[in-house]
């Protein structure tokens, strides 16, 4: 879809969700938005950028957005599911997913947490040796069918953000691969364990480059390559590359595509694609941020020091990343009227603000748009991954209502309720006191 066909689908969702009452100034001031539709078209071309076998599984990284719903659409849509701690175990089961389609990683898995994924089948990356002597302790007395593998770590450096860069030489993450003594260790590993048939790594996502993915990923690649020559049989037999695919917040436009990743896949790592691995992805911000958006009501208007400022319903609590740190996660804003069209008035600098009460508590500063004003409405979009999912329960702001949206031919548009919004009531007035 073209960046103005996905501002048009914007404006129709939005529209419609003000004539049906899920916007509204007084009883919904705050909502997000899933383009359902959207959601597959993305599934379809993050499948069709990769070779066409069942030997590929792309799990989404539950992470991104783990609502219930959401999770069941994409399973409909042929994903699985990525988990990262007890709790999206949990959403994964409830949303349908089969234990063979989910993975578990997680640095800090606990005896319970590995006992019921093993015991499930659920495939398990192993995060450290010391996890790996766990699993030891574990498959001892538990029989499983889970793929095994070892996450380790390529330490081909840093992107942009370097919170989001998960291979730099000292990160968290995995078993550092250059470190000294661990690529023996781990080959000795393999060796002593024959279960142990899966290689995990994950780069990064947001801010790393193309390149530096491909090399995390070839190196992984390389080592599988390296256990097998060492042992003289196919061991490892598959492959889990991460996700990490970066997301355009600059414009509608989706760039990079899955298939300038795959491309850039092959030139660096074409053992990959031979047929000789399975292959497992885990993508999420890059299948769930485009998708979607935050629409809020304006509630004041105000100037200071000749700065006008745009009081809304949406700060810190839905855009955690951006108030915090605005200059590596600035998100667009659209100006629309309280009807939901697009202003169109001329363009001026101005703040838009949300409801937290600390003075850093803006989505834009200086942001050029259409002058707002009181019971307009602002919308921001890219924020279908990590934004609304997953709220920052700051002054105990409620959990804002989110809709997923199906627009037909005809260009009429049709809501499902994804997560209702969190009631807000006092205890003693639910008491009856």
């Amino acid at each position: 879809m073209s960046g103005s066909g996905k501002a048009d689908r914007r404006e129709w969702i939005l529209r419609a969700a003000v004539q049906q009452g899920l916007l509204d100034p007084e009883a919904a001031v705050l909502a997000g938005f899933i383009d359902l539709d959207g959601v597959n078209e993305t599934v379809r071309s993050l499948r069709n950028a990769f070779p066409d076998s069942p030997r590929v599984l792309h799990a989404f990284a539950a992470k991104a957005n783990c609502l219930v719903p959401v999770l069941e659409e994409l399973r409909v849509s042929g994903m699985g599911c990525e988990v990262a701690s007890a709790g999206e175990l949990a959403q994964a089961l409830d949303a349908g997913f089969e234990p063979a389609q989910i993975v578990f990683d997680s640095p800090a898995k606990t005896r319970a947490e590995l006992v019921q994924a093993l015991t499930l089948g659920i495939a398990v990356n192993a995060d450290s040796f010391q996890e790996l002597s766990r699993l030891d302790e574990i498959l001892a007395t538990h029989r499983s069918d889970s793929r095994i593998g070892v996450r380790i770590n390529p330490q081909v450096g840093a992107g942009s953000i370097t919170a989001m860069s998960t291979a730099t030489s000292t990160s968290k993450f995995g078993i550092p691969l250059e470190d000294e003594g661990n690529r023996q260790r781990l080959l000795q590993a393999y060796r002593d364990r024959p279960w142990l048939t899966w290689v995990h790594t994950h780069v990064g996502s947001q801010g790393c480059p193309l390149d530096l993915i491909a090399r995390g990923i070839a190196k992984a690649v390389e080592f599988a390559e390296e256990v097998n020559d060492r042992l003289g049989r196919r061991q490892v037999t598959g492959i889990d590359i991460g996700g990490g695919l970066p997301v355009n917040f600059d414009s509608d436009e989706t760039t990079p595509g899955f298939g300038t990743y795959v491309d850039r896949l092959r030139e660096q790592t074409p053992v990959l694609f031979s047929g000789a691995y399975e292959i497992i992805t885990e993508f999420g911000r890059s299948v769930l941020a485009k998708n979607g958006f935050t629409a809020a009501y304006v509630e004041y208007t105000k100037t200071v020091g000749g700065r006008p400022i745009a009081i809304t319903h949406a700060g810190a609590q839905v855009a955690t990343r951006t108030v915090f740190a605005p200059d590596t996660w600035p998100l667009r804003i659209e100006a629309h009227d309280p009807r939901g069209r697009a202003k169109q008035s001329r363009p001026v600098p101005q703040d838009i603000a949300g409801p937290c009460c600390f003075a850093g508590d803006l989505l834009a500063r200086n942001r050029t748009l259409p002058l707002l004003d009181a019971g307009d409405i602002v919308v921001v979009p890219d924020t279908g991954a990590y934004y609304f999912s997953t709220p920052f329960h700051y002054n105990s702001l409620p959990e804002p209502a989110v809709h997923g949206a199906r627009v037909n031919a005809g260009g009429r548009v049709t809501f499902q309720l994804l997560r209702p919004a969190q009631a807000v009531h006092p205890a003693s007035a639910l008491a009856g006191t």
